[in-house]
């Protein structure tokens, strides 16, 4: 019999929906390891094209390959704020990208484009939609997480190809995203790019036409 979600989760999971934080400060406790697998597991349960299940999760234990994302990422930071204009600058300086090197883990997600589960369906035409299964598993893990009162962030300031080689995964592995998971230092009810000025949430209706 399929359950029933009342008004009461309804209610809840629009409340998690936005209280979904892009989390980039972090306390340093270690992370239960149950709690990982549970999430991890949780994340399988995501929709992927011809049910392909394409994701790929390596969590990085090594403090060594950690602290060599952490200085690629600091370094295309600091490269990537030489692109902006003066005003946004300032702002940009304040924001602080990444948190892998207080957040109990981190964790780099790929995408296997040689996967043969699925046996290609839903993309001949759009091969593609594989990274946008695994896109989908990152907002499940995104949203668990939160739920058990812990934050993610999404470090984006990293070139693909460079995690690719340090993390030696297989040659059809490419990369969609490196996450930090943990403990939020703190939370607030309103997102910090909003909070600095940097960027607010849209109007819904800015994003939808009609044809």
């Amino acid at each position: 019999m399929q359950p029933r979600f009342g008004p009461a989760f309804q209610d809840e999971l629009a409340a998690l929906l936005e209280w979904r934080r892009d989390v980039r400060h972090f306390r340093r406790d270690p992370l239960d390891e149950d709690a990982v697998a549970e999430l991890l597991a949780t994340a399988q349960l995501a929709p992927s094209v011809g049910n392909s299940q394409p994701w790929r999760f390596v969590r990085v234990r090594s403090a060594e390959l950690r602290e060599e994302l952490a200085l690629h990422a600091d370094a295309e930071v600091a490269r990537a704020g030489l692109s902006l204009s003066e005003d946004r600058r300032a702002a940009y300086s304040a924001l602080k990208l990444h948190g892998m090197r207080e957040a109990g883990e981190v964790i780099a997600v790929f995408c296997d484009e040689a996967t043969v589960s699925g046996s290609g369906l839903g993309a001949a035409t759009m091969p593609e939609s594989r990274r946008y299964s695994v896109v989908l598993a990152i907002h499940t893990l995104w949203l668990a997480a939160r739920a058990k009162g812990l934050g993610l962030g999404w470090v984006s300031v990293v070139v693909p190809e460079y995690v690719e080689s340090v993390l030696g995964v297989a040659p059809d592995w490419r990369f969609v995203a490196l996450l930090c998971l943990g403990h939020p230092l703190e939370l607030d009810d309103t997102p910090e790019l909003e909070r600095r000025g940097w960027q607010s949430r849209l109007d819904w209706r800015t994003n939808v036409s009609e044809r």
